[in-house]
């Protein structure tokens, strides 16, 4: 391969340690996740999957699905120790690690090869160490390229290994349904059977004009995935030009205090990450994506170099109350992203607030802190209990199942 590009994906991340701390929830359906009116499935484990339950279905429905599931609870901090040390397994293999949230990233382990063997040999190697450290298991994707490898890691799960080589690229994507490429949801899915577009195979061998008049934007990209085609690099932290966070959802979601509720827990994510990396950003992007695959961004500059949580909060959540009031539509997919970055030693003082900033600092190091020591979950910013219909956020939902 030109490039050896890994996706590799903790199965069923949140309700596996759950199964693995608790042996008598091995083998049994077991969501992750609260059980008031308005919570939602964090994770849910491959025996509750069989009965149709994900993440981020409400526990309600998903109890209707599999009234005899088990209801844990999340924890936080043992879930991002267990992280921590699988994502340090994926750091001894090669520097270039872009994770894409707390149980799965991309490893470009293309420089890696005349060290370690061969793009199998090291993905061999990563799922027998995390087995072995943690007793979790890890579905890998060998291909060379993002779009190939995260594919191939959803091919053969749990505890799976797929290899796509260039030569068994369209001999292996032209049998698929057109669903199978990220993002094609049941709209644009619909939009392509009426042309009589059912398979990779279909999209393929259609004219790039035709996609483009019945999907816009979208046809010449999932045209282009189609053949297998996707240049994207993987971005490590560190050398990257922004930070962001996003999650696809099974079900379109039309719960507004659902939504900020995510929302804030990406912000906080990415406000940690760029802290972590001694980053600062200069602007801020919101992303969403409908069920037809149309997609939309709204950016707006901070004014000045900020990693402070709460001003990434308060611009992405302007961005988001400005589009709900104008053209609100059931979401498919949500991110945030803070671009523009330099090193933190680019943070300037106000001319005034400057005492505010420094509170809101001294509030995301400590925060910052309990995170690391007892998990992202363990504390909650004001923003989740405001009673405004601007900041009625719940408690962030933990995005071990997310799809970015």
């Amino acid at each position: 391969m030109a490039r050896a590009i890994l996706h590799a994906d903790l199965d069923a991340f949140f309700a596996s340690v759950e199964q693995l701390d608790n042996p008598e929830l091995r083998g049994k359906p077991v969501l992750v996740g609260g059980t008031g009116k308005r919570a939602v499935v964090a994770a849910a484990s491959y025996e509750a999957r069989a009965f149709g339950c994900r993440s981020a279905m409400p526990t309600a429905t998903a109890l209707r699905l599999c009234p005899h599931a088990v209801v844990v609870k999340p924890h936080g901090k043992r879930y991002r120790e267990l992280s921590d040390t699988v994502f340090e397994i994926f750091e001894s293999v090669t520097p270039l690690v872009e994770p894409l949230s707390i149980d799965e990233a991309f490893l470009d382990v293309t420089g890696s090869v005349r060290l370690l063997g061969s793009p199998e040999v090291i993905a061999r190697d990563i799922r027998k160490r995390v087995h072995e450290t943690t007793g979790l298991t890890v579905s890998v994707g060998v291909a060379p390229n993002k779009f190939l490898a995260k594919l191939a890691s959803e091919m053969d799960k749990p505890d799976g290994l797929t290899i796509i080589t260039p030569d068994k690229i369209q001999e292996t994507l032209d049998p698929l349904p057109v669903s199978a490429i990220f993002g094609v949801g049941k709209a644009a899915e619909k939009k392509l059977a009426s042309l009589g577009i059912r398979t990779i195979a279909d999209l393929r061998h259609a004219p790039e004009e035709l996609l483009v008049a019945r999907l816009g934007s979208m046809g010449p990209h999932i045209h282009r995935l189609a053949q297998g085609i996707d240049d994207r690099e993987v971005h490590p932290d560190h050398t990257a030009k922004s930070v962001g966070h996003e999650q696809t959802f099974g079900d379109d979601l039309t719960d507004r205090e659902l939504i900020r509720s995510i929302l804030l827990a990406q912000v906080e994510q990415v406000g940690r990450r760029l802290r972590h990396k001694g980053r600062a950003a200069g602007n801020v992007t919101l992303k969403i994506r409908f069920g037809d695959f149309e997609t939309i961004t709204r950016s707006t500059s901070l004014g000045t170099q900020t990693d402070s949580t709460e001003e990434l909060w308060q611009a992405s959540l302007a961005l988001l109350e400005t589009w709900m009031k104008q053209s609100f539509h059931p979401v498919r997919l949500i991110g945030m992203t803070a671009s523009q970055l330099s090193g933190a030693e680019d943070i300037q003082p106000g001319l005034f607030g400057g005492d505010e900033r420094e509170k809101r600092s001294r509030l995301d190091q400590a925060a910052d802190e309990i995170a690391r020591r007892f998990g992202g979950d363990s504390i909650r910013r004001a923003a989740s209990f405001s009673k405004s219909p601007s900041q009625r956020a719940n408690k962030p939902k933990p995005g071990g199942d997310s799809r970015a």
